[in-house]
């Protein structure tokens, strides 16, 4: 029994590596299946062959350059074999995507949010609703969906099988479950993840696709509203583990003010939009945070930075120092690695950077070892969505091997 189970298994994930391959490159030969995964030619021949008659992968025939000689035999994802829904929540707009097995985008639509309506009743109506929008317009049906992947802001239930929000920006303490909420009428796979942690894991993708092999691991850090935190590193046997530590709301200082998540003091507090704009103006530490400050609110603060506004540089100086002081704290627990910076605060990034050099200079490792390589990334709406797909896709092609 142990033997079978075992064969069943090794089965599986070989299965899945070759779908991996195939959905990354869109175009392989059995040659270059056997070479992407590492499987010898016999394993990836019976492989192919059970997936073409599940339908999952079609083959083609492609004429040799010059017209002579055998054609080649190209394997690719069918890619109407099934869809993906991403759902990227905000604190301004709550966006709606479509795409196919193969990852290409279908269809898109953005929904502002009521900065009034906060409550996730009013906000699950919404959602559902919103789904079945966008299957109407494409003319799909909801067995057609094989994964629903959704992204927040906030506290996720890490457990495998959950997709709760447990705490967000955007509905405080109140919990919503999304498997719960789409059960029993959908039978796609429901996701949630940590929105930084899918920025982790398209860099890293990334990384391990690129020519220069090594990658280890990194940090990506999102400066907006909110601060997010995302770390992917390598494991033990060559697989990429993220995770999102809840960073905007470890303890920085406790003049640091009052955070959105009712505590004193927390990195987001100085480095959150809301808590530049309250050093800037001055504002008592305990003011309740607002729910949202505009991007041209912020663009104003700035433009008086660069001007030689004192409060107003002193504001983005301490929100570059926490920041600093909390990726000290992150890389101590950790080890040094690159730190990739990501959102609508990397255009303040000039008068970020001067208090988080300061801030990460205070660990004694970073001293000893220099500081990390920081970079700023500005496509971060690109990566959240290549971070769906890159874990959406990923978890289908295990249910595929499995079937």
């Amino acid at each position: 029994m142990l033997t079978k189970s075992s064969t069943e298994l090794v089965r599986q994930q070989n299965s899945a590596l070759v779908l991996a391959a195939l959905r990354r490159a869109r175009n392989l030969s059995h040659t270059e299946i056997s070479a992407a995964t590492g499987l010898a030619s016999a394993t990836v021949s019976a492989i192919t062959a059970e997936l073409e008659r599940a339908g999952v992968i079609a083959k083609a025939e492609q004429q040799v350059q010059g017209g002579r000689g055998r054609p080649r035999v190209l394997f690719t994802p069918r890619r109407d074999c099934g869809y993906v829904i991403v759902v990227r929540i905000s604190s301004d707009v709550v966006q709606y995507s479509l795409t196919d097995y193969g990852g290409t985008l279908l269809d898109r639509f953005e929904e502002s949010r009521n900065h009034d309506q906060r409550g996730t009743t009013a906000f699950a109506q919404i959602f559902v609703e919103a789904l079945e929008r966008l299957l109407q317009r494409s003319r799909l049906t909801r067995d057609r969906v094989l994964a629903v992947s959704i992204s927040s802001k906030g506290l996720v239930d890490v457990d495998n099988d959950a997709a709760r929000l447990l705490w967000s920006p955007v509905f405080g303490s109140e919990q919503l479950d999304f498997a719960a909420l789409l059960a029993p009428q959908w039978r796609a796979k429901v996701m949630l993840n940590n929105e930084t942690l899918l920025v982790a894991q398209a860099l890293a993708a990334e990384a391990e696709r690129a020519p220069a092999a090594g990658f280890r691991s990194l940090a990506a850090i999102s400066l907006g509203h909110s601060i997010g935190l995302g770390v992917a590193r390598k494991g033990r046997f060559g697989e990429i583990d993220v995770t999102a530590p809840n960073f905007g709301h470890m303890l920085h200082a406790p003049s640091a003010g009052l955070c959105r998540c009712g505590a004193y003091g927390c990195i987001e507090a100085a480095a959150g939009f809301y808590g530049i704009l309250r050093a800037a103006f001055e504002v008592p530490p305990d003011t309740i945070p607002a729910k949202f400050v505009p991007i041209a609110e912020m663009d104003k603060i700035a433009a008086s930075a660069r001007q030689g506004h004192r409060m107003a540089g002193y504001a983005f100086r301490q929100a570059g120092l926490a920041l600093g002081n909390g990726i000290s704290r992150m890389l101590s627990l950790y080890e040094r690695m690159p730190i990739y910076v990501t959102g609508p605060g990397t255009r303040y990034f000039d008068l970020l950077h001067g208090g988080l050099v300061e801030g990460v200079s205070q660990s004694l490792q970073l001293r000893l070892q220099g500081p990390p390589e920081i970079s700023v990334v500005l496509d971060e709406q690109r990566l959240v969505f290549d971070g769906h797909l890159e874990r959406a896709l990923g978890v289908i092609d295990s249910e595929i091997a499995t079937a």
